[in-house]
């Protein structure tokens, strides 16, 4: 089996950058009355963030990367978007939020390793 290493790396590369686009937009949803679409450099970003991961998503199958084994790592999106929303926004965050992504962390971890001994 093609080791799934790399292909992941680039999955959860992926998911830092997809939350990163999300930010984008948000920030460029923001001033959307105040800038043109087309010279607002936010939502310039967040596309150029969008068309980075897809170029990883098939740069990864090109390495083998199997989709029920890397894809549920995109899925980390969620929790660097929640982060850079605590952390960039100053957004309120609460115990049964970090429940939810303990609970998220658990399922990727459990849908990779039953990829990984599936693919073995």
């Amino acid at each position: 089996m093609t080791s799934q290493k790399i292909p992941i790396l680039l999955y959860s590369l992926s998911a830092v950058l997809g939350a990163l686009g999300q930010y984008f937009y948000k920030k460029g949803a923001e001033k959307i009355s105040e800038i043109p679409l087309y010279s607002n450099l936010n939502i310039f970003l967040g596309v150029l963030m969008f068309g980075l991961v897809m170029v990883l998503f098939v740069v990864s199958f090109r390495m083998g990367g199997k989709i029920s084994i890397v894809y549920p790592f995109y899925a980390t999106t969620f929790i660097w978007g929640s982060l850079i929303g605590v952390f960039w926004e100053n957004e309120s965050w609460s115990h049964i939020q970090s429940l939810g992504l303990g609970l998220v962390l658990l399922g990727i971890s459990l849908i990779a390793l039953k990829g990984l001994s599936a693919a073995s």
